[in-house]
């Protein structure tokens, strides 16, 4: 089952930065999907939304159609940023467990 949260895509308009690289939000930052199998990315199918990656025009490119890193890199990239989007959901406050 694939789980959808507008409210938690539009936390990333609140990142303080790209999770990839970190330049300041400048407004360009957006909730990236998952484009792995494994996360229930298929044809015209998202991933889920906890599947996300809080990424700035330029890193949300480089991983999704990007030809200066192998499919392995952007792999890599993806996840380190999605880790990094995670932590500061739960560090800022807006996801906590009850």
């Amino acid at each position: 089952m694939i789980y959808r949260n507008q409210k938690l895509l539009r936390l990333a308009r609140e990142a303080p930065h790209c999770m990839r690289c970190l330049r300041s939000n400048d407004g360009t930052i957006v909730a990236a999907h998952s484009n792995q199998l494994r996360d229930g990315k298929g044809r015209g199918l998202k991933a889920s939304d906890y599947r996300i990656a809080f990424l700035d025009m330029k890193c949300h490119a480089e991983i999704d159609q990007g030809s200066r890193m192998s499919r392995e890199e952007r792999v890599t990239a993806w996840e380190d940023a999605h880790r990094e989007t995670i932590g500061w959901l739960f560090e800022s406050g807006h996801l906590a467990v009850a």
